[in-house]
């Protein structure tokens, strides 16, 4: 269909006053009596994860020889690690494996040094610590603890419950304050977050064995703590 002059005129007016009609449309009303808070919970238990990073260093000026060093020292540390390695007791595995130039003073390279890492993990703290202990051209480069899956989760779901009653709690609380009988609630979210001391890195190559026997790794796992909050809004009734 051809459009004239004329009906692509009338068309442009009809939704310009469509336009306005819609612009002299008053916003609607703020809403009224609402109230907007957040309640937080949290569930404490001991640390059930570790993980314990061993790290072997080697400088030369070949770099094709020091990579081959390097994953010499790897391999064989994977190899004695298995022995005592059990799925979800303790999981071995490679880490960072890193190979860079070195410069002289004047800027030129004359080397290279490069460093590789096997970590062990798991719940099983005394197997970690001893295999740590034993395994050989290897020194400890950083200890972590932490909360399994299934232990995180069971703290979640504790704190998670007692943060929506004491949300519940509160709500009528405020309601009352203000004079009002009951409340609905119009939305909510929750959040969830693991607190304490974060990890920190060790850059530093801590010897923890003496040369006289091997020992196994001294450590003792802490407190790990799960806060969930709940966060909303309620309509005074």
């Amino acid at each position: 269909m051809r459009h004239t002059p004329s009906s692509r005129f009338a068309m442009s007016v009809g939704l310009y006053t469509l336009a306005l009609v819609a612009l002299a449309q008053p916003a609607p009303p703020a809403p009224r009596d609402v109230v907007q808070f957040s309640v937080a919970s949290v569930a404490e238990a001991r640390q059930d994860e570790l993980s314990v990073t061993l790290r072997t260093s080697r400088d030369g000026n070949e770099a094709l020889l020091v990579q081959e060093q390097l994953k010499a020292a790897l391999e064989a540390a994977l190899a004695e690690a298995r022995g005592t390695a059990q799925p979800g007791a303790m999981d071995v595995r490679s880490g960072n494996f890193s190979l860079v130039p070195r410069s002289g003073r004047d800027g030129r390279i004359n080397g290279w040094q490069g460093s590789a890492e096997m970590v062990l993990s798991g719940r099983d703290f005394e197997r970690i610590a001893s295999t740590a202990g034993h395994i050989q051209g290897m020194t400890v480069a950083g200890v972590v603890f932490g909360l399994s899956r299934e232990q995180r989760e069971r703290l979640e779901t504790q704190a998670q419950a007692q943060a929506i009653e004491r949300f519940r709690v509160r709500a009528g609380e405020i309601a009352r304050a203000f004079g009002f009988t009951a409340y609905t609630l119009r939305e909510v979210s929750l959040s969830s977050q693991e607190l304490g001391n974060p990890p920190r890195p060790r850059f530093m190559t801590l010897e923890v064995r003496s040369s006289a026997a091997e020992a196994p790794l001294p450590v003792e796992a802490g407190q790990a703590t799960v806060q969930v909050t709940v966060s909303g809004s309620v309509q005074l009734k």
